[in-house]
């Protein structure tokens, strides 16, 4: 199998999706031209808009979606699979699905899929987020089938579940997309800990596309995409914020060597409990 050349997006998305189109266009444009085969955007790539009331009033069906049907083209006219890493879309009147969409190079949506794990926290300063009040959860789990194998799809939180990232190596994923918008306390904490630990625990390549700044609605988040190889090595990353292109060469015959040397997806075994200690007198 030859190597496949992917490139991340890194990308400061703003509150409207012609905007969001207009900002990522030049940067997918530079990646095809520096050979990328796979291109892959992050968390909410067609807009970010932190008040409930104008996100609503701003979301349209995927069909309809003016950045989605922008980067259709865009794979089309390029000869591009390009992975959005998610897009709000309507779901009903009252909700939003936060999906991935990935899309062959004949423009085609081939595979979607809804984040699976909701941001339900009460945090000790008060703080309240509720991100099942908004969007629906998804259901199943997805891997996409691509020309170089299986491309596990997940979304930012998810990656706080490693029984995910499991079961989709179990199913034969060499690689598995991240795309993210995290904020910059937990970016600067957790983002490498998480995606290099998902890499070694499942022996498969993490290719985690990010948000980066201050964004039009005031939200901050982390940046530093990065690429990480079944070893846990960073093959790739972004220096900062900024928005940016992160590029690297990936070999998926790495993976299938990755799990020979260190068999833990075949010598996992079923366990019972665990059991409550008993109570010494």
């Amino acid at each position: 199998m030859s190597p496949l050349r992917v490139a991340l997006i890194q990308t400061r998305t703003p509150a409207s999706q012609t905007a969001a189109l207009a900002l990522d266009t030049p940067m997918i444009e530079q990646a095809a031209g520096e050979g990328a085969q796979l291109v892959i955007t992050p968390e909410g790539s067609n807009l970010l808009q932190r008040d409930r009331t104008q996100l609503l009033q701003a979301l349209k069906p995927l069909a309809d979606d003016a950045y989605v049907l922008g980067v259709r083209a865009l794979a089309a006219k390029r000869g591009l699979w390009i992975l959005i890493g998610s897009a709000l879309v309507a779901q009903g009147s009252d909700k939003a699905a936060n999906r991935a969409v990935l899309i062959d190079p004949a423009g085609q949506i081939v595979a979607t899929y809804d984040k699976l794990h909701m941001f339900d926290v009460d945090l000790p300063n008060g703080d309240r987020y509720r991100e099942s009040s908004l969007y629906q959860p998804g259901a199943q789990a997805k891997a996409a089938d691509t020309p170089w194998g299986l491309l596990g799809l997940t979304i930012c939180y998810d990656m706080r579940f490693p029984q995910l990232y499991r079961a989709l190596a179990k199913a034969g994923t060499g690689m598995i997309a991240v795309p993210a918008a995290f904020t910059r306390p937990t970016g600067e904490a957790h983002w490498e800990v998480l995606l290099r630990a998902r890499a070694i625990e499942n022996g498969a390549f993490i290719l985690a596309a990010a948000q980066g700044g201050t964004h039009e609605d005031g939200r901050a988040t982390w940046g530093h995409s990065m690429i990480i190889d079944p070893w846990g090595r960073i093959l790739a990353q972004a220096p900062g914020d900024a928005p940016c292109i992160v590029v690297a060469d990936i070999d998926l015959t790495d993976a299938a060597t990755t799990r020979q040397a260190i068999p833990s997806l075949t010598n996992e075994r079923a366990f019972e409990g665990p059991l409550a200690a008993a109570v010494v007198a």
